[in-house]
């Protein structure tokens, strides 16, 4: 590789230089491309696997313009001259199954010589390069591959033979900078190494108490294993820092926010949460009981609670959340609901009121004895209501405050805040949640709730803070909804579709219809998709996706909906427009709505019967759960129909059955989460970059996890600020560099 030969190594700490300083600048600029700057984020950029002489790759699955390093045996090779006077070697590599082709130019023979010379039939080795296809026969091929040859590129026989004993490390590489570049890369650094220059953050006692190697050995062995054992070891240990670095920090802020204290608001006999429950007409159920009763006790300490409550879709968490807000205001205190969206927020604040109804209107003629009032703050108001709202938490008369962002104004202040619950988490940030606890006295009591269910390992290692509780009952009366997936080319089956949105509507029900965007002509990603999480499309050609506008338009003009009026909801429209627009489709004016994704969590219409889904492979398993979740919410039973394009075996196909075959969130969690790339399920800032989770996965380490969770919590007991161990707390600063920090408290 040049750029080697004029490596310079530099006084100070070797995992931070940079590449060019240590190895030179060529090398420097050309492990730049792959957004490898340093030396310890070379050491960090993993080997994706591993060859070994006499393993085959399996051809037959290679993808076009996918960069592959690949072992196979030559089967053939020819040179001739072409058309235009130069030269051309075709070579067929073989794995004994499967061939893909080789192809070199030159502009004559003898310059095609060197390779003729190696590339002999029989001839095993490693071939890298951009698959490309034969534009003659349309198979794969590889144009002007690098390679390295067993028995061959090296020095002696000797050394070939111990060459062939060693599995060989092949990286994620790109067509500038290919496998064997970062190997010899890699190789010219431990030379220079000593277990100085790389500071260990797992604590030498764990080291040595789970066997596992110390941190420069374990990256020797992970580079330049000998074995496989060495293999599995040097992961095994990598795997188990990544966990216990993650749970270190997350051990720390849950010890730093229980020192802080809280106010204790214990329950009280004869206040407004026993009136609720006495006006309650409907029996709680043993998980709504059961969850209450862990809030109550925690609301009752003196250590702030922290806990992350997770709800099956219709499984009652508004009314958990409501008693225990309920107690805080017995005890004195106040309770604000942060909500990501203002429909949602609206929504919220008129279902508390619903619930509560003369417990909600203190002061007002007909208000209840124990009664509060629940205040709505959003950034939209008007200057009068946004002053009443912000004196009634002011003054501490609204027991009750939801609101949006708006929440978070410096302008906001209240008498005495003891609760905060935050709905749909993943739609805020760290800070943004730290912002409304500081407008406390004291820190107040935390309660986070997600109507989307998380698997165990994910909840371990995203949301480790938070003590979890869990919901997985809906109540009793709640409608059967089933769901069905329409193939988007088949006509037939479309007409169909709209005819029972018809017969729904003529039995007194209403319609959703969901796109992934406003405008037809919006591109993905863009303020058209309003919110909407789209996956790529799996499909052989693009097709543009079904939008808001456009279907209203044809649906208001087909004969299967004979003229019924069909309103339209996306987050362009003002707030007194969606209101609007929920409250006619709720009381029946406007039957059938044509919606983005806004209407995914919190509105609640319970004579909404059936929804159709546009364009449903597009969108990922949890987002299709929750929209599925605003059906159904009354007696009436709902139907959800999934219009889609998806391949038989492709992973939207995998994601659409699934959703066809149950409505139990926790199972179609496990699948969503199989699925989908581990960045995607921890937050965008682990899709890349110098912290991603490399070895660990949450889908299948669970108890790597939990064995790291319960090693660091140990260790954060014992050394609340790691003052004893700075390489944990050093490692923990890089896990947590610039804007990756959010990622802990995302899903």
């Amino acid at each position: 590789m040049t750029g080697l030969e004029d490596a310079v190594v530099r006084p100070g700490p070797l995992l931070g230089q940079q590449i060019g300083t240590v190895l030179g600048a060529t090398t420097g600029a050309r492990l730049a491309k792959l957004d490898l700057h340093t030396v310890g984020e070379l050491l960090r950029h993993y080997p994706r696997r591993y060859a070994r002489l006499g393993e085959m790759t399996d051809l037959a699955s290679l993808t076009p313009k996918e960069h592959a390093t690949v072992m196979a045996r030559v089967a053939q090779a020819t040179v001739r001259t072409t058309r235009t006077g130069g030269a051309m070697m075709n070579v067929e590599i073989t794995d004994g199954r499967s061939t893909l082709g080789l192809v070199f130019f030159a502009k004559h023979k003898g310059a095609l010589r060197f390779h003729e010379g190696r590339l002999k039939p029989g001839v095993e080795g490693l071939f890298s390069g951009e698959v490309g296809t034969d534009k003659l026969n349309g198979r794969p091929q590889l144009a002007h591959p690098s390679y390295r040859l067993f028995g061959i590129d090296v020095e002696d026989e000797a050394a070939a033979v111990e060459e062939a004993k060693r599995p060989i490390p092949l990286y994620p590489a790109s067509a500038q900078v290919p496998t064997e570049q970062i190997q010899k890369a890699v190789g010219a650094i431990f030379p220079l190494l000593t277990p100085a220059d790389v500071p260990d953050p797992l604590p030498a006692e764990l080291l040595t108490r789970r066997k596992l190697p110390e941190l420069l050995g374990a990256l020797r062995r992970l580079h330049q294993p000998e074995n496989d054992e060495e293999i599995r070891s040097a992961q095994e240990r990598l795997k188990f820092e990544e966990a216990f670095v993650l749970q270190a920090e997350l051990a720390r802020r849950r010890s730093r926010i229980a020192r802080e204290g809280a106010v204790a608001r214990p329950p009280r006999d004869g206040g407004i949460r026993a009136a609720f429950d006495e006006r309650l007409p409907f029996t709680l159920t043993e998980g709504q009981l059961r969850v209450g009763a862990e809030l109550s006790a925690e609301l009752a300490g003196e250590r702030p609670m922290q806990r992350l409550l997770q709800g099956e879709v219709g499984s009652g968490k508004t009314v958990v959340a409501l008693r225990a807000m309920l107690q805080v205001v017995d005890a004195g205190g106040q309770a604000a609901l942060l909500a990501p969206t203002e429909v949602l927020a609206a929504q919220h604040e008129r279902t508390l009121r619903r619930m509560l109804g003369e417990l909600a209107e203190a002061g007002m003629l007909g208000g209840a004895d124990d009664a509060t009032r629940v205040t709505l703050l959003t950034g939209s108001q008007s200057t009068a209501v946004r002053r009443q709202a912000l004196a009634e938490a002011a003054s501490g008369a609204a027991g009750i405050v939801v609101g949006t962002h708006a929440l978070l104004s410096e302008h906001v202040q209240f008498a005495d805040l003891g609760l905060v619950v935050v709905d749909e988490q993943h739609r805020f940030g760290v800070e943004q949640r730290d912002l409304l606890r500081a407008k406390a006295r004291t820190t107040p009591h935390l309660l986070v709730m997600t109507a989307t269910p998380i698997p165990r390992t994910v909840a371990m290692t995203v949301f480790g803070d938070l003590e979890t509780s869990i919901l997985d009952q809906v109540p009793a009366g709640r409608a059967e909804v089933v769901t069905h997936v329409v193939p988007a080319g088949n006509d037939r089956w479309m007409q169909r579709t709209w005819q029972r949105v018809r017969e729904e509507v003529d039995k007194g029900g209403r319609a959703y219809v969901v796109c992934a965007r406003i405008d037809p002509d919006a591109k993905d990603g863009a303020d058209g998709a309003d919110g909407a999480e789209l996956v790529p499309d799996e499909g052989p050609a693009k097709r543009p996706l079904r939008a808001v506008m456009e279907v209203a338009e044809q649906l208001a003009a087909s004969p299967e909906l004979g003229g019924l009026p069909v309103g339209v909801l996306h987050g362009r429209m003002t707030p007194e427009e969606k209101e609007r627009a929920l409250a006619d489709f709720a009381d029946g004016t406007v039957p059938v709505l044509v919606s983005t994704t806004v209407v995914e969590v919190g509105v609640d219409v319970p004579d909404a019967t059936v929804m159709v889904v546009l364009d449903a492979d597009r969108f990922g398993v949890s987002q299709l759960h929750q929209l599925r979740g605003r059906i159904g919410r009354g007696t009436r039973p709902g139907v959800c129909l999934l219009v889609a394009d998806a391949f038989p075996g492709s992973p939207a196909d995998t994601r659409l059955r699934s959703l066809a075959e149950t409505r139990d969130g926790f199972q179609l969690a496990a699948v969503d989460l199989e699925l989908r790339r581990e960045g995607d399920v921890l937050g965008a800032a682990q899709s890349g970059g110098a912290t991603s989770l490399r070895l660990l996965r949450v889908t299948r380490d669970a108890d790597v996890i939990e064995e790291a969770r319960i090693e660091a919590r140990s260790v954060v007991r014992d050394d609340p600020d790691l003052d004893r161990h700075p390489d944990l707390r050093t490692a923990i600063d890089l896990l947590l560099d610039g804007e990756r920090e959010e990622y802990l408290d995302r899903t």
